[in-house]
């Protein structure tokens, strides 16, 4: 398997950097069934993030048709305002890169699975990728994205088949140890959250089972 974490200009640090470091741990534990790589839509690139501009190096460019996992991180800055480096113009921008285009193909592409860290989903459901799609973002933009047509879900990590998504940044941690359980198995999951000293927190969204009754 390769997992390909797309980096954009502003992307927030942790939430690329976190899912990279327990999928990378998983591929090891896992004898190298599973790759991850920074990705970028421009190829080989350094890649600054936002607010504090520390770069990490894309060492390829995104492909749909190499990899069965892509994840897109949000953005970091500030929330309002109108200057260039809030994160609805982050967002806005990484939207007008042209990185809709792949995303869509990723989402309509059998076995691949597109996961989202935080404002990640913004990304897709800002290009209405969303519609009618369960997912969840940060708890400051749960509005916003309901507004564009997702179902938006107050959970940890929300799971709707091809479509994996997470909430505020540290959950980037519980997606993607989530995501090794799911399509590795859970005693690679376990590994890494005893290497990590980390437990996942919540429990995962789906669909499925019965309704509950409101109180």
């Amino acid at each position: 398997m390769l997992a390909q974490i797309v980096l954009f200009d502003g992307f927030d640090l942790l939430d690329a950097v976190a899912p990279y470091e327990v999928l990378s741990a998983g591929g090891i534990a896992a004898g190298g069934a599973l790759r991850v790589e920074f990705v970028s839509l421009a190829g080989a690139r350094a890649v600054p993030s936002g607010p504090s501009g520390v770069t990490i190096a894309a060492t390829a460019a995104l492909d749909v048709e190499r990899a069965t996992l892509i994840l897109v991180p949000g953005a970091a800055g500030p929330v309002s305002g109108d200057g260039p480096d809030t994160i609805p113009a982050l967002l806005g921008r990484a939207i007008e890169s042209g990185l809709s285009a792949p995303l869509e193909r990723a989402l309509g592409r059998p076995g691949v699975t597109v996961a989202t860290v935080c404002g990640g989903s913004l990304v897709l459901a800002m290009a209405g990728l969303l519609t009618g799609r369960h997912a969840v973002t940060h708890h400051l933009g749960m509005d916003v994205l309901a507004a564009t047509g997702a179902i938006a879900v107050a959970a940890r990590v929300v799971d709707d088949g091809n479509l994996v998504s997470a909430g505020g940044v540290t959950s980037g941690l519980d997606l993607a140890l989530y995501l090794l359980e799911r399509e590795i198995g859970p005693r690679i999951a376990h590994a890494v959250e005893s290497l990590f000293a980390y437990e996942r927190r919540g429990t995962v969204w789906r669909a499925r089972g019965p309704e509950p009754i409101a109180p």
